[in-house]
């Protein structure tokens, strides 16, 4: 099979970059298209050193570094990418990767990481999210945003195959779609983690600090149980969580942190806690990985990769109350987490699997299309 990789964009190496990663190593002959590319990002990765193929906005003043202006026109952009050269292409694809333009004879097969949220059911979070001078622009955005659901939904019928990275994005493609999804859970890098060392006292936050992640709502709720807690992670919400954690000794804002020092916590730390609504979510199976019980809210990717009472303790709303219940459920019963039983939990989510069960699905959908 000839084969061509689709993404959206290639500026760091995040969650859905490691999937496009992995999949890059199945196909070492696959050129990789992308809207911009920031070859900085990928230093050590998989990616560096790859066939990169850009759009205009590569060239653009500003195109790379203010990308999320150009949000209306990536539709246009995602439809000049040249993968006429190939027979198979497979696009990985949280935006407008999934809208390639492919011919009848080209098979395409779409990872949706996830439907476009801000334009479908975050669309009114979103919108009321925009504040100061970015406020009077709402009744802009909320038409750029009818475009653009209008375009999603068109160019959904391009894709011969959806495959999901979880039930609940498998759910959302068949809301926002109207089309079948086969869930392949991502990869993880199970093998940096060590799940034999003694587990201490204190809890642990690994997160980007954005709205939707909710790391205020850990920080709050052990400011009230004097419970210690540490927070590795930077970002817009650096100063509420520094505010809500003044003059509070159990808890301990690091900031960015190398993955070292991730590791080293997550292999001593008594459990992570996740507030996150997420798609699938990486770093709760990666502290599973280390032998960490995680406390999770009970919905999204968490809802079907922590398993309650046996890897870690569900909780069912996104508050102070629900989050500090949990956390008391683990203080009485964290002597019986087993760590070797929650790192062969989160071994089925290993790297090998992700490439052994893309391989199979890529090999038989191929041979399906020919017949």
């Amino acid at each position: 099979m000839r084969v061509a990789l689709v993404h959206e964009w290639l500026q760091a190496f995040a969650g859905s970059e490691k999937v496009l990663a992995a999949v890059a190593e199945l196909y070492p002959d696959a050129p990789i298209h992308a809207l911009v590319h920031e070859s900085s990002g990928f230093r050590g990765t998989p990616i560096e050193g790859r066939d990169i193929r850009t759009t205009a906005l590569q060239n653009i003043p500003g195109g790379r570094r203010f990308r999320p202006l150009f949000l209306p026109w990536m539709p246009c952009l995602i439809e000049t990418l040249d993968v006429r050269g190939a027979e198979v292409v497979f696009s990985s694809s949280h935006c407008v990767a999934k809208g390639v333009l492919t011919r009848a004879d080209q098979l395409h097969i779409s990872y949706v990481h996830t439907p476009m949220r801000y334009a479908w059911d975050l669309t009114h979070e979103y919108v009321a999210s925009l504040a100061g001078i970015k406020a009077v622009a709402r009744p802009f955005v909320r038409m750029q945003l009818h475009k653009l659901r209008q375009w999603d939904a068109l160019s959904a019928m391009r894709v011969d195959h959806y495959l999901a990275n979880s039930k609940t994005v498998a759910q959302r493609i068949a809301k926002t779609y109207r089309r079948e999804a086969t869930v392949i859970y991502p990869p993880v890098d199970v093998e940096r983690f060590d799940a034999t060392q003694s587990r201490e006292g204190f809890y642990l936050v690994v997160s980007r600090m954005v709205p939707y992640k909710r790391v205020e709502l850990a920080v709050e709720a052990f400011a009230q149980s004097g419970l210690e807690l540490v927070v590795i992670g930077d970002g817009p919400g650096m100063a509420r969580c520094r505010a809500l954690a003044a003059g509070r000794a159990n808890i301990k804002l690091l900031g960015a942190a190398d993955d070292a020092v991730v590791v080293d916590h997550m292999a001593r730390c008594r459990a992570l806690v996740f507030a996150a609504d997420e798609d699938f979510g990486i770093t709760p199976v990666e502290a599973m990985a280390a032998g960490a019980p995680v406390v999770a809210l009970g919905r999204g990717g968490t809802g079907e990769t922590v398993v309650d009472g046996r890897t870690g303790v569900h909780f069912d709303e996104q508050t102070v109350a629900s989050l500090s219940e949990a956390v008391r459920v683990v203080e009485r019963e964290h002597g019986g987490f087993d760590p070797a039983a929650i790192r062969r939990h989160a071994e089925g989510f290993s790297r090998q699997r992700f490439q052994d069960e893309i391989s199979q699905y890529v090999e038989q959908a191929w041979e399906r299309f020919h017949q």
